[in-house]
């Protein structure tokens, strides 16, 4: 079983490269400054040089010669009529913010994601119908369900929308779910439950499934098939995780129907951005002494904000440390690594990513 520990997460000291998003950040503060990364063992050596070589070489826009270019958080996509192109980059999105670039993100999500769609095609379906390239899925178009379907295990978090922080203002009732009083941070659940939110571009509200119903957003089949769906995936992932000494603690899915109305799951699944993983053997221990699960997702990174500033309300943030980012791409390889069982593969660090993204499409007869 690996272990976090005191040490630096990378050698290389530069500052992070520029990001993009929609709220445009002119200046930046200057970092503030942050005890030594807690760093995760088990990344191989080369893994480790690689990354802090790639921190300068990240994917943080796309210009494909593709038609109707769309850009999200982290993803840009590209409709193509009966298909869309998605393209995962490196951005590193919280608070509804973006924050940093962190090599090897997008790579790591694309192909988490593709592996799960094909462990969990026994429950559902996903849109997936290839991967051209390590950061692109080639998509069967849906139309979207605007809700994301949130799973959660355990009572925690420190985002708006989080469990925790909603019910440590007084909400004993949340998203039509009951929690009752004396629980504590961090604490398992009795039992799974979904807390949905609406899918907004700017900020996701929480919402019940009655609310979705009656304001339109699904039928009531639709909703009972798809969270009956979203359960049994997330129960899966869990029973997945615990194979490898790992606990699912939360997670977000998105669904919608293909031209023939087959429900599917789209997006991403159990990957890093998308779901919280802790270390289970030291759980329950340092849950007893009070201190945060040892995590293996960008919670840390979240935490540090939070830490620091209001990111949600703060015009400029603090520029996220060297050491935090690339400890966040080593978490980020390492997850992929311990759930997938496959080694990660480097791409070629003298290629540019969107050339390298160009001609993989041109391949495939895509562009």
């Amino acid at each position: 079983m690996q272990s976090l520990m005191k040490q630096p997460a990378c050698s290389v000291q530069a500052r992070v490269g520029t990001t993009m998003g929609r709220r445009v950040l002119v200046v930046r503060a200057q970092a503030a400054s942050s005890p030594a990364v807690e760093s995760i063992s088990g990344v191989r050596p080369e893994v480790v040089e690689a990354i802090s070589a790639a921190r300068h070489n990240c994917l943080t826009a796309t210009n494909l010669p593709l038609p109707n270019r769309r850009q999200g958080k982290v993803r840009d996509t590209y409709d193509l009529g009966e298909r869309v192109v998605i393209v995962t980059t490196d951005r590193q999105s919280a608070f509804d913010r973006l924050l940093a670039s962190v090599p090897f993100k997008g790579q790591v999500l694309n192909q988490t994601a593709a592996w799960w769609f094909q462990q969990t095609a026994h429950i559902i379906p996903s849109a997936l119908l290839s991967l051209p390239d390590p950061n692109v899925a080639v998509m069967q178009k849906c139309k979207v369900f605007p809700v994301e379907f949130v799973c959660r295990g355990f009572m925690t978090g420190s985002t708006d929308t989080s469990l925790w922080t909603h019910y440590k203002a007084g909400a004993r009732q949340y998203c039509g779910n009951s929690f009752p009083d004396g629980m504590r941070k961090n604490d398992r659940l009795a039992a799974n439950v979904i807390t949905p939110t609406t899918k907004a571009e700017d900020h996701d509200v929480p919402i019940s499934p009655k609310e979705i119903v009656e304001e339109g957003l699904m039928t009531q089949e639709d909703w009972d098939t798809v969270s009956a769906a979203a359960l049994k995936i997330f129960a899966f992932g869990q029973a997945e995780a615990a194979k490898r000494g790992l606990l699912l603690v939360d997670t977000k899915y998105e669904f919608g129907k293909d031209a023939e109305g087959n429900i599917r799951i789209i997006d991403e699944v159990h990957t890093p951005d998308s779901s919280r993983y802790w270390l289970a053997d030291t759980y329950a221990a340092r849950h007893a002494a009070g201190l945060e699960p040892e995590n293996i997702d960008k919670e840390f990174l979240r935490l540090w904000f939070r830490q620091r500033c209001d990111p949600y309300k703060d015009a400029v943030l603090p520029e996220a440390p060297a050491e935090l980012v690339c400890e966040l791409s080593k978490r980020y390889v390492y997850l992929y690594e311990r759930i997938t069982g496959q080694p990660f593969q480097l791409p070629d660090l003298d290629k540019a990513i969107n050339d390298r993204i160009v001609a993989n499409l041109q391949k495939a007869g895509l562009c």
